[in-house]
């Protein structure tokens, strides 16, 4: 599976959880849809699910004039797979990170979607890594 795919899949998987409450491994299977699993899907559906918390935390921080409840559901999917990304993939560039955010969210989002994820995303990797 390549990684765009992987991450298109885990952002449907972690979209379920939010939203039905369903747990990860029946949410990754919808999602998947009858395609193989990978690694890397699973990677990043439940290191996102284990580091919610500090993923939530960090995007909160770098909001400004929005509330964290106010984020469309997608984009909150989207957002929080990249953070994921940024802070605990350390071999993918904060650049790739940002930018399959930002498509994600032309994909997925409605049509300011990638520009409010490449704002937050932005804020967060402000004098972080390079």
């Amino acid at each position: 599976m390549k990684r765009r795919t992987a991450r298109e899949k885990a952002i449907q998987a972690l979209f379920q959880i939010d939203l039905s409450d369903i747990d990860a491994e029946d949410a990754m299977h919808y999602a998947l849809s009858g395609a193989k699993s990978d690694s890397f899907f699973e990677r990043l559906v439940n290191g996102t699910i284990e580091h919610l918390d500090s993923i939530d935390d960090i995007i909160k921080m770098h909001l400004e004039n929005w509330s964290f409840e106010r984020i469309a559901n997608v984009d909150r999917a989207i957002l929080r797979l990249a953070v994921y990304e940024l802070k605990h993939e350390e071999d993918i560039p904060t650049s790739v990170v940002i930018n399959e955010a930002v498509e994600l969210g032309k994909t997925f989002g409605s049509e300011d979607s990638n520009r409010f994820i490449n704002g937050v995303l932005s804020k967060i990797t402000e004098g972080e890594r390079g």
